[in-house]
């Protein structure tokens, strides 16, 4: 019986003797089944490959990134946020191996892990486990949850304070249940915004950007990236940090509520000449 892993968003599955016939995180319309077939690994034929590492570099005082190089399925970047007494793993890749256990060890380990959405579900109950942490996720995704643990917990409402300076803030659009990490403290105070891609930062980075769909290039309504900017406008954040490590360095929170109108005014045909 084998965990296994599907290659293309890097998701693990509950223990079957078989490879599963599909994934159901890839088999659905935001997600795509890669063109070469559905395949699978699982955590121990990484590991004993010897082909993977995980980096963890510091992006500011309390905050670090980790992320799989060579890149591995969605190549997602997590977070280590260094709270007030208590860790935060902000989503999740795939990877974990005995040396990154115990470099994260080193910076304190982890409290809980929390997700933006279901494609960066990845291996986490390998972490938690490892970690000996619980797992947070919206329950508005619980039926996207592809090995069930008990270090789950499924919040419920608008918002969850994990520690005195970490909210949790569910802004769907992506998914039901999409959330957002609010570190107060995060940039000398001014406020951290960690997204995964329920906003994403684009190339020019005074500009984020909102989709029901990346890969398959499907956006949201105008109506739920207003609804989406109305609720984020009540939070304080002076910048943002994406899945990819994308970020918005200042002025974050007014980024967003001109990207939002931006948005719906292109939406709306608004921007562009007839």
């Amino acid at each position: 019986m084998k965990n296994f892993i599907c290659t293309t968003c890097g998701v693990q599955a509950e223990k079957s003797a078989k490879e599963p016939k599909e994934c159901m995180i890839c088999n659905e319309e935001r997600q795509y089944v890669s063109p070469n077939g559905q395949t699978w690994t699982t955590l121990e034929e990484m590991i004993q490959a010897e082909k993977y590492k995980n980096e963890i570099v510091p992006a500011e005082e309390g905050l670090y990134t980790i992320s799989t190089s060579p890149s591995f399925a969605i190549g997602q970047t997590a977070y280590l946020v260094q709270g007030n007494n208590f860790n935060l793993l902000w989503d999740c890749i795939t990877y974990v191996d005995p040396k990154t256990i115990g470099e994260i060890k080193k910076l304190g380990g982890i409290d809980a892990i929390a997700l933006s959405h279901p494609h960066y579900y990845s291996a986490q109950v390998e972490w938690a486990e490892a970690f000996d942490a619980s797992i947070y996720i919206h329950e508005d995704d619980k039926e996207w949850v592809t090995r069930p643990s008990d270090r789950i917990i499924f919040w419920s409402g608008e918002s969850l304070e994990l520690a005195e300076d970490i909210i949790l803030h569910r802004v769907g659009g992506h998914f039901k249940g999409a959330a957002a990490a609010h570190w107060k403290t995060g940039n000398d105070g001014k406020g951290v915004l960690l997204t995964g891609d329920i906003i994403r930062v684009v190339a020019d980075r005074e500009w984020v950007t909102f989709m029901y769909s990346y890969p398959n290039f499907i956006p949201l309504p105008a109506s739920v990236v207003e609804r989406m900017a109305n609720q984020l406008e009540k939070i304080k954040f002076n910048r943002i940090y994406d899945a990819f490590h994308r970020i918005v360095q200042e002025d974050a929170g007014a980024a967003v509520q001109r990207s939002a109108k931006r948005y719906v005014d292109a939406l709306n045909g608004e921007l562009f000449e007839t």
